[in-house]
């Protein structure tokens, strides 16, 4: 079983849209036109789509705890039988995804 790395959460903004304000500002030595007037920026409906599948990601447990209770018990029991070959070849193939990964 592969373990993967948890996405983090998306800025609440960009990296360029603070500092190119902030330059702005300190150039001129004042707010600009678009600061005073209230100019609202729409980055588009992909970017609404991401922070509503971010939110549903962040709902969603990372482990099925019914399935670890069910493995619990299997252990305690003694019915949990490990597949050796099984686990060998999985982490022979992590191993050469890794290598694959690194080289690019």
């Amino acid at each position: 079983m592969k373990i993967e790395k948890t996405s983090k959460p998306l800025p609440p903004s960009t990296a360029g849209e603070a500092s190119s304000r902030n330059s702005a500002t300190k150039a001129t030595g004042s707010q600009t036109p678009a600061e005073t007037s209230g100019t609202s920026v729409h980055l588009g409906s992909t970017t609404a789509q991401l922070r509503s599948l971010e939110g549903s990601i962040a709902g969603t447990p990372l482990v099925d705890v019914k399935k670890v209770a069910e493995i619990k018990q299997a252990i305690s029991e003694g019915r949990f039988k490990v597949n050796s070959g099984v686990v060998a070849d999985r982490l022979i193939n992590s191993v050469q995804d890794l290598i694959t990964a690194s080289k690019r």
